[in-house]
């Protein structure tokens, strides 16, 4: 099952920022890197903490509570086989970020 998360243009954050929307007690959060933009769950999969605040180093960001590393690109925790945050599709209409938002698992990747 999936769900459509529209985000307007002026809404959408500046090249090298990030944005949280909240989605009923769920926070997703929005990046942009060098004009990419990724969406994933707010919530380190360890512990729970948010990562909004966590520092972003190209597409790594480190979750700032117990410093694990997740790959914005497919939520996957650096080092860490079988082990991420939840990430979202994200598609365009015109201008308009649509977020696909599902409830599978992370992705994992071989290494």
């Amino acid at each position: 099952m999936s769900e459509r998360f529209a985000i307007a243009p002026e809404r959408l954050p500046e090249p090298g920022g990030r944005r949280l929307f909240l989605r009923g007690e769920r926070g997703l959060l929005l990046f942009n890197v060098a004009g990419e933009f990724y969406a994933i769950d707010d919530g380190c999969p360890h512990n729970g903490a948010s990562l909004f605040s966590g520092q972003l180093q190209g597409r790594l960001l480190q979750c700032p509570a117990h410093g694990l590393r997740f790959d914005l690109a497919n939520g996957c925790a650096a080092g860490i086989k079988g082990f991420g945050v939840r990430r979202h599709a994200i598609e365009w209409d015109g201008t308009t970020c649509i977020v696909v938002i599902t409830d599978s698992a992370p992705e994992e990747i071989s290494a």
